[in-house]
């Protein structure tokens, strides 16, 4: 068994195509066969299933995938260490994260490796759970920043405790929903646009649960964004009313909306269960317990009531 074998065995496997593999291992797809089948004579079980133009792992396959990329890292990670001269460089971080964590970590993670003395280099990739997921997986990402209530249950995976923020209804200071003198009601909001993330379903039943059908995200929402950051600075700029969590733009005026509320965000640390931490993980620790938190009470202005 080789790490070249291993290698034209992940490919495949990623790819679900010999002939996509052979392309990307610039292989003849009877050379990367050949490669394959070897591999197979020595573990002694086939790796893969042909289902019309497709190759599907079989169970043992899927066993070992995990295990072959570990084998992978571990050669590639030496073989970096080896080429290294004066001293050890910079520990790079790969972090994926959810559009809230994102717009709340990420500035503060990019500012820490930009400093002269850092002792991280940093890669943060922003995108949807399932995107982020398969590039953990695939050993791109070290770690993954995210809201775990919607996270799937999967194995190989480890959720450490989530950090609980808040959500909150926000407009600009000086917006006209602030100058009313009665209690806010979710109606009086829809005279303006609506901005949001998409929503997870705990989020959105909290949110009908409290303010009645109205409320869905498919009725009332006028801007939608897979980045929280440009939606926070759309409702600085006019009349819009943003839905997120409250840490993300504590400038804006937070509008109290009856006895309801928006469910908040359970945030948490992913990574791979069966991997050995990248020593950068420790900081980004220190940059989640830093920025993952609730803003003072202060910095929040009530809308006036009756």
């Amino acid at each position: 068994m080789t790490l070249v074998q291993l290698r034209h065995f992940i490919s495949i496997a990623e790819t679900a195509s010999f002939t996509r593999s052979a392309r990307a291992t610039h292989l003849t797809q009877s050379a990367l066969s050949r490669s394959l089948r070897a591999l197979e004579g020595e573990l002694g079980q086939p790796l893969f299933d042909r289902i019309g133009r497709r190759s599907e792992l079989t169970p043992f396959g899927r066993s070992l995938l995990e295990r072959a990329r570990q084998l992978v890292h571990d050669a590639d990670a030496l073989a970096a260490a080896g080429h290294r001269k004066g001293g050890p460089a910079p520990e790079r971080l790969r972090v994926g994260m959810g559009s809230g964590p994102g717009a709340l970590l990420t500035p503060a993670l990019l500012d820490r490796a930009a400093r002269p003395d850092a002792e991280l280099k940093i890669d943060v990739q922003h995108g949807d759970v399932p995107r982020l997921v398969e590039a953990l997986r695939r050993r791109e990402l070290d770690a993954l920043v995210v809201e775990v209530r919607s996270f799937p249950p999967l194995p190989g995976l480890r959720i450490e405790p989530a950090v609980q923020l808040r959500g909150a209804i926000m407009c600009r200071r000086g917006h006209p929903l602030t100058r009313r003198r009665r209690a806010l009601r979710f109606e009086d909001l829809l005279a303006y646009p609506i901005a949001s993330t998409p929503l997870g379903d705990h989020v959105v039943r909290a949110m009908v649960d409290a303010y009645g059908p109205s409320a869905h995200p498919d009725l009332c929402l006028s801007l939608r964004c897979t980045e929280l950051a440009p939606l926070v600075e759309a409702t600085r700029r006019s009349d819009a009313v943003l839905i997120a969590i409250r840490a993300a733009a504590p400038d804006l005026a937070e509008l109290r909306i009856g006895q309801g509320g928006t469910g908040g965000a359970h945030f948490g640390l992913v990574t791979l269960a069966r991997r050995t931490e990248p020593a950068g993980l420790a900081q980004l620790r220190e940059v989640i317990a830093q920025h993952l938190r609730d803003d003072p009470p202060s910095t929040s202005a009530r809308s006036p009531a009756t």
